[in-house]
């Protein structure tokens, strides 16, 4: 939880704000894995901070959604191609790389707790990605 809420302060994911009058701001929750390595024994545990976008509504809170993701038709066109030409193929991991697009509107989320801010537990978290 540490590494992840560290993650998140590195890439400024928010800015701690007074609450603004009348808007609510949206909870989270923690999600928890557990990675393995290719022999089967435990690799690391692993935990992501979720807001609860579900708790918005369409029109009101958000006007559209989008997740870029690589069609298998792509990927199989580019390892056909890297094969063709003798490429050499390297595979990596973007960690965090749901934080790296910003958006325009305006998300509250409230604070985890255990990691409040130390000079203001009454803020909320104005999410910037």
């Amino acid at each position: 939880m540490e590494e992840e809420m560290h993650a998140l302060m590195e890439n400024e994911t928010w800015n701690l704000v007074d609450a603004p009058q009348g808007v609510k701001s949206i909870g989270f929750r923690w999600v928890y894995k557990v990675k393995y390595n290719t022999e089967g024994s435990i690799n690391r545990y692993k935990a992501r901070l979720v807001a609860k976008g579900y708790a918005q509504k369409h029109d009101i809170d958000y006007d559209e959604t989008f997740a870029s993701i690589a069609k298998m038709t792509t990927v199989r066109v580019l390892l056909a191609v890297t094969t063709a030409k003798g490429w050499h193929l390297h595979q990596m991991d973007v960690r965090n790389a749901f934080m790296q697009s910003e958006h325009e509107e305006q998300v509250y989320m409230v604070q985890p707790p255990g990691f409040h801010s130390i000079t203001d537990t009454s803020a909320v978290c104005r999410l910037k990605k």
